[in-house]
């Protein structure tokens, strides 16, 4: 029996008619300038069922778009258009929060906006590649180290983008945490070797996500702002050496904000139990996160391993995820070659049952 996912859930501020909440995904459809278009507004208004929508990332400056086709919401057209957005599902008696994601050292010049930057904790390029529209696969780029000075002007960024955020009527924002991204390349022992307050012991490195936390709780309420962690998550070449007593920390430092909620992603083959550690650590809600079937959900939520669970994949190719699941009908499978490429193909055009 599933029946407690169609539950309703409060995390901190925000209200859910079920706990099946749709997960961000990065599907690269955004238009020049890092712009959210009609066709995004489309997309997640088709999945406005969901408990609550968390969207792809958003980046807070140029600095930190690093894929090609991401949106951005670091100026006035960005926020007007993603106004757009959010009133598409709030149309449908939809939750959507929006989830801040700078890349740091993740990223290519040829993905970037002109006169951007690759900046990072240390000036440590990661190892791998990314796909580039203009020229495919290419290495990662050298990253320049952020200036003490610097730090606090980024931690401004996520707050005013925040206060876009809010401003574009979102109900809520997800500081992105995990996948190698800026607040992880502070956080893990691999990618910051800096020497002033914000590396070497544990409680230096995970300050600047704690500081970038408060600076989005200081902009309305805590109880509008979540965050998404993975501790033992190595994408992006992101490597901790103990990710255990790093997220501790970490976890503990969030707890005094009293935040609306952690997003933790599972990873059975990780060195440490990512769910169990955001649950000993983080006395708030827990939504859980990675290939979780409705029975298995259910199951998390039944035992209190979690309150809610997100939903990636099966939002993709089923728009009415929820319907199926109440209804018990099968779900449409995902076309993976259409997950990143322009247009509405495997974007918008997944049929609902109704149709």
């Amino acid at each position: 029996m599933i029946d407690n996912l169609f539950t309703p859930l409060t995390l901190g501020d925000l209200r859910l008619r079920n706990r099946i909440l749709m997960a961000p995904m990065t599907r690269s459809r955004a238009g020049p300038e890092a712009m959210p278009t009609e066709l995004m507004a489309e997309y997640y208004g088709q999945r406005a069922s969901a408990g609550m929508i968390i969207t792809e990332g958003i980046s807070p400056s140029a600095d930190g778009i690093g894929y090609c086709r991401t949106p951005g919401i670091y100026t006035d057209e960005q926020q007007a258009a993603w106004a757009e957005v959010v009133a598409a599902v709030h149309g449908k008696g939809g939750v959507i929060v929006a989830q801040i994601m700078h890349c740091g050292r993740i990223g290519h010049a040829l993905n970037k906006p002109a006169n951007s930057e690759l900046v990072a904790p240390s000036a440590l390029a990661a190892q791998g590649e990314m796909y580039t529209d203009a020229d495919g696969m290419q290495p990662f780029g050298e990253p320049r180290a952020l200036t003490t000075d610097e730090i606090a002007l980024v931690v401004r960024e996520y707050a005013t983008a925040t206060e876009r955020a809010y401003a574009a009527g979102f109900d809520g924002v997800e500081l992105h945490c995990t996948s190698g991204y800026l607040p992880a390349q502070f956080l893990c022992t691999g990618s910051n070797r800096r020497e002033d307050e914000y590396g070497g012991s544990v409680q230096n490195r995970v300050r600047f996500p704690l500081e970038v936390l408060r600076a989005m709780a200081e902009v309305d309420c805590s109880g509008r702002v979540g965050f998404r962690i993975a501790p033992d998550n190595r994408f992006n070449d992101v490597y901790d050496e103990d990710p255990r007593d790093t997220f501790a920390a970490f976890l503990a430092g969030a707890s005094e904000l009293n935040l609306a909620y952690v997003h933790s992603i599972r990873m059975p083959q990780g060195r440490v139990d990512n769910l169990q550690i955001a649950k000993d650590h983080f006395p708030g809600r827990v939504i859980a996160n990675e290939s979780y079937s409705a029975e298995e959900a259910a199951q998390a939520i039944e035992s209190g391993a979690a309150d809610a669970v997100s939903f990636g994949r099966p939002f993709i190719s089923n728009p009415d995820l929820v319907d199926r699941l109440w209804r018990d009908k099968p779900l449409a499978k995902t076309d993976f070659s259409t997950l990143y490429t322009p247009g509405a193909a495997g974007y918008t055009d997944y049929p609902f049952l109704s149709a």
